[in-house]
């Protein structure tokens, strides 16, 4: 990848989500305005993008986006370029959420969760879509072994070979990565005719990762370092102890 195409690497935040476990506070905060560190998460996660390279930032919102809108604006406070895409008032689901941001898409981008803190460079599943024609997609993966949140990924360390929620590591152990929380995606997985966000009702983007798996055209990315989320009270303890003590990018 040049030095010009690395400036406009782009990422989607599917920051729409209502949040039920960490109610009753986002019954009136928006998750990614939840103070971590001293802070709002929403500003560790966009520097954390912008340190990996990523500065154009699209946000895609729903329960309370704008007080998410009103704090980032343009993201230019934090080095960033954000533009907006509101859901409105019927919730889509992710995949239909990413259905509705198409018009603002490049022809490849970062997807990632509005709660989602991943100590790793985001640019790198980019850059490995980039590299490889051969696939649509690439998934960051972890080894986490049922240790943190349940496995959903059968992986070789190159490709992606299954992708399911919900199994049971006892009858299956093969399962024993998981969905990292940022996958590089082309846009023609959305917008082509035969996808599976066809709708803007469509199933979640884990219904893209699957068919993508199911077709071999889903490359993985082994990153090394845990990931953090703030879906739980637990999980928004353990990031604010972890960025404590780290350095910021």
């Amino acid at each position: 990848m040049t030095a010009g195409s690395e400036r406009k690497m782009q990422a989607v935040v599917l920051a729409g989500g209502l949040a039920t476990r960490m109610r009753p506070r986002t019954l009136t905060v928006p998750k990614s305005m939840l103070e971590v560190a001293g802070r709002p998460f929403v500003d560790w996660q966009i520097e954390r993008l912008v340190a990996s390279g990523i500065a154009d930032i699209v946000m895609c919102i729903a329960h309370l986006g704008e007080r998410i809108r009103e704090h980032v604006g343009d993201g230019a406070a934090l080095g960033a370029r954000v533009v907006w895409s509101e859901e409105g008032p019927e919730l889509l689901g992710t995949g239909g959420a990413l259905r509705v941001a198409l018009p603002l898409l490049g022809e490849t981008f970062l997807v990632t969760y509005g709660d989602s803190y991943l100590p790793f460079d985001y640019a790198e599943p980019l850059r490995m879509l980039e590299a490889h024609s051969d696939c649509d997609g690439v998934m960051a993966v972890f080894k986490n072994e049922g240790k943190w949140d349940p496995s959903n990924v059968v992986t070789d360390g190159a490709w992606v070979n299954r992708y399911e929620k919900g199994v049971d590591r006892a009858v299956h152990p093969e399962f024993d990565h998981i969905d990292y929380g940022a996958t590089a995606l082309r846009r023609s997985v959305l917008s082509g005719a035969s996808s599976v966000v066809g709708q803007p009702r469509a199933a979640g983007f884990d219904a893209v990762q699957r068919d993508l798996a199911s077709r071999k055209r889903l490359r993985a990315f082994v990153a090394r370092e845990r990931f953090f989320e703030i879906g739980s009270p637990e999980g928004l303890a353990e990031l604010g102890r972890h960025l404590r003590t780290r350095p910021r990018p």
